[in-house]
């Protein structure tokens, strides 16, 4: 699963995860391709409503982002199938400032077919894919400004506040005076809303989640048993997160051959996958602006689900206004 230049740190990661508290594996682990298939279906389900919010406020406002951003290049760090980001691609093509799109994710099976599809369907574009995480994707992004670097889908909602604050502020550093970031982010809601959304009754989710065992097991020769775990994630109130995660059923130790690892888990301990923090903008603004990000519009859709946020490199005396709101 993992690029062969990859592994040595991804297994290191997998091995301070496992040994941490709570043990956790790194949610890479979660995208082989099946994996990335099952999060694309995701997507699609009633419950999971984060899609449909974002596609909203997209639909409303990419002629907008477009005019403003003037963007060159279009960079999408976690770009999967891409299919929101069409509506950026469609009105900068349209506007005709767009030449090339840099779409970045852990999945190269995926992101091959989805660069393949992009430059079928946008002959004008040099499309050049880059397979790695976000920290592979800065270091590769086209030079040639103005940029646009979208991070949709809530996807930052993945990192821990210190990740975040380390990639804002590499973001921050890397983007030039016309270049601009867009952020797609969930928002605080009524945790039962959450819950569902995390929980469908069809199953996918879980599906998604216990995948990233099944792709450990075959990595790494582990011996996890999807039958001595249960799905349970839950609402974390403390840290504003949805905590995904695998309950042990019974006392049992798992085996990891490759790490040299006995893992002895306790009845009802948890094994993190993956955290999908919510934001709210008194927080959240604070935390770009330590990052060395001004925001420049803040836009929700009708329900106040969801939010994108356009923010640029800089911040000055002058930021204290209130950006655009919608």
């Amino acid at each position: 699963m993992p690029e062969a230049s990859t592994v040595p740190s991804l297994y290191e990661a997998t091995r301070r995860s496992l040994l941490g508290e709570p043990k956790e594996l790194p949610a890479v682990w979660l995208y082989d391709e099946h994996g990335s298939l099952l999060y694309e279906e995701i997507t699609r389900l009633p419950d999971y409503y984060l899609p449909q919010r974002e596609t909203e406020i997209l639909r409303a406002r990419a002629a907008e982002i477009a005019r403003r951003t003037q963007a060159r290049t279009l960079v999408e760090l976690g770009s999967g199938e891409a299919r929101r980001t069409r509506f950026l691609l469609d009105e900068l093509t349209e506007l005709g400032t767009l030449e090339r799109f840099a779409p970045v994710d852990v999945s190269e099976e995926i992101l091959r077919e989805s660069a393949w599809e992009i430059a079928a369907d946008y002959p004008t574009l040099s499309v050049e894919p880059i397979a790695g995480d976000f920290g592979r994707g800065l270091d590769a992004i086209p030079a040639e400004a103005p940029r646009l670097v979208a991070f949709l889908g809530s996807t930052v909602g993945n990192l821990y506040p210190a990740q975040r604050a380390d990639l804002l502020a590499r973001l921050a550093a890397e983007l030039g005076e016309d270049d601009a970031l867009l952020l797609g982010i969930d928002l605080v809601k009524d945790p039962a809303r959450l819950e569902r959304a995390y929980h469908d009754p069809s199953g996918v989710t879980e599906a998604f989640v216990r995948n990233a065992l099944t792709a450990v097991d075959r990595e790494l020769d582990a011996t996890f048993d999807q039958e001595r775990f249960a799905y349970a994630p839950r609402w974390d109130a403390e840290h504003e997160w949805m905590d995904i995660a695998l309950e042990a059923r019974t006392a049992h130790t798992v085996s990891v051959g490759r790490l040299g690892l006995e893992l002895a888990f306790a009845a009802g301990e948890r094994l993190r996958v993956e955290i999908s923090a919510k934001f709210r903008r008194e927080r959240f603004e604070p935390e770009l602006h330590s990052a060395g990000l001004r925001v420049e519009s803040w836009w929700t859709d009708r329900a106040a689900d969801f939010a994108l946020v356009l923010a640029r490199a800089g911040v000055t005396s002058t930021d204290e206004r209130r950006p655009d709101v919608g």
